[in-house]
């Protein structure tokens, strides 16, 4: 069996050493939450660009109202009392390939795209292949924007802003375009698909970008437990499904 070893961290009776840095006279104090994230996930340190473009995401992501995630957070929250962990546990779990979660796909397929020789190319057969197998591809369409989710636009311009290349961007709205014409209708690019894009600008991979979502998506969850705490909105979401969710016998 190999010998098996993290390069995470390691702590003593008098220290803490995260990926080779002293915790308490390298980090704490002069590092950012932000660029903290960037730093465990990736192994080096972001550049300035690096931690704004990441930082917007994570601020993007936070919040989006009543969802599966901040319903169930709430549920569970008012179920097990007293125990914040169990909320926004129950919240995140939520996350995945419909909700929150959708720039994984995205960016696997932003991921291949930059390596094709023909992106023209390429991007119609993505959007053959999602059409044929009657999928939605990861990154467009939205319930409530419409006709355009208003994030995209501000998180690529402050990829911009902070000097990214713009290769992923610019390919993600190739794919918006071909999407487009194939379906006889304008599907925005969404959040996660934008958000996609710019993890791929700031090289972090595709297997990492759910993750974004998850740390992003949980400081939002603890604001509504935070509420939660005092107006208690659970209760009203249990009595409206009772109220509008009427039992009927079933049909033999």
């Amino acid at each position: 069996m190999p010998e098996i070893k993290t390069h995470i961290a390691t702590s003593d009776a008098t220290s803490i050493t995260v990926r080779g840095k002293d915790l308490v006279n390298d980090l704490m104090g002069k590092v950012s939450f932000t660029a903290m994230t960037y730093f465990l996930i990736a192994g080096r340190m972001p550049t300035d660009s690096q931690v704004r473009v990441l930082d917007a995401c994570l601020v993007t992501l936070m919040e989006h109202g009543w969802t599966p995630t901040s319903i169930i957070a709430r549920l569970a929250a008012d179920s097990v009392p007293g125990q914040s962990q169990v909320g926004i546990a129950a919240g995140l779990l939520a996350i995945g390939d419909v909700f929150v979660g959708t720039m994984e796909g995205c960016g696997r397929i932003l991921a291949a795209g930059l390596k094709a020789d023909d992106q023209d190319a390429y991007c119609r057969a993505v959007v053959a292949d999602h059409r044929a197998q009657k999928k939605a591809m990861p990154g467009f369409g939205h319930p409530f924007h419409k006709p355009d989710d208003p994030r995209p636009p501000r998180l690529f311009a402050i990829a911009r802003e902070a000097g990214c290349k713009g290769d992923a961007i610019a390919l993600l709205q190739k794919l918006s375009a071909e999407l487009d014409r194939v379906a006889g209708r304008h599907l925005t690019i969404n959040a996660t698909g934008a958000i996609a894009a710019l993890l791929t600008e700031i090289e972090l991979p595709p297997e990492v970008m759910r993750s974004i979502a998850v740390i992003s998506r949980s400081s939002g969850l603890a604001g509504h437990l935070a509420e939660e705490q005092k107006n208690h909105t659970a209760r009203h979401i249990w009595e409206l499904a009772e109220e509008h969710i009427p039992y009927e016998e079933p049909k033999t």
